[in-house]
């Protein structure tokens, strides 16, 4: 089976991090999604826009916390996650989100005044956050931890938010 999601927007807003009672670092990023589609009827181009929520974890988290901000463009991969609650009122609720697995930097450095070198980063991992090197095509660089062996997942419907 395969739960795959790749995405590459702009963030909406800052970055909502905290840190929670284990230590974990645990980031929450609005992320717009455009589609440019014809209307062959009326002759004009119309936009679409999705907003998603993306879940990133540990190093990841310390990443978004460091790096990222408000119009910041990102390329995400990750797995599509729904959670169920019940409110207040007694109404059942779901929230749909994106668990993150990979995130890379992109756009220019003066996009982004917390870069400081040129070229491109990707952070990777699994669910602990481990990062991982590489480069981002027409990103820019930010410090990258040497990357970990990869550990047990943790359970991702533990989330504060």
């Amino acid at each position: 089976m395969v739960n795959k999601v790749i995405l590459v927007g702009n963030v909406g807003i800052d970055p909502e991090v905290r840190t929670i009672e284990s230590g974990a670092k645990v980031a929450r990023v609005r992320l717009a999604t455009t589609e440019r589609l014809y209307d062959r009827q009326a002759n004009e181009t119309k936009e679409h826009t999705e907003w998603h929520t993306v879940t990133l974890w540990r190093g990841l988290a310390d990443v978004v916390d460091r790096y990222v901000r408000k119009g910041s463009q990102l390329y995400i991969e990750g797995r599509l996650r729904t959670r169920e609650w019940t409110d207040k009122d007694g109404n059942k609720r779901y929230s749909t989100e994106i668990l993150a697995d990979t995130m890379n930097l992109l756009g220019r450095r003066s996009d982004n005044p917390a870069a400081s070198a040129d070229g491109g980063s990707s952070y990777g991992g699994d669910r602990q956050g481990a990062n991982g090197g590489g480069g981002g095509a027409g990103g820019y660089a930010v410090p990258q931890a040497p990357q970990q062996p990869k550990a047990p997942a943790d359970d991702p419907d533990d989330l504060p938010f």
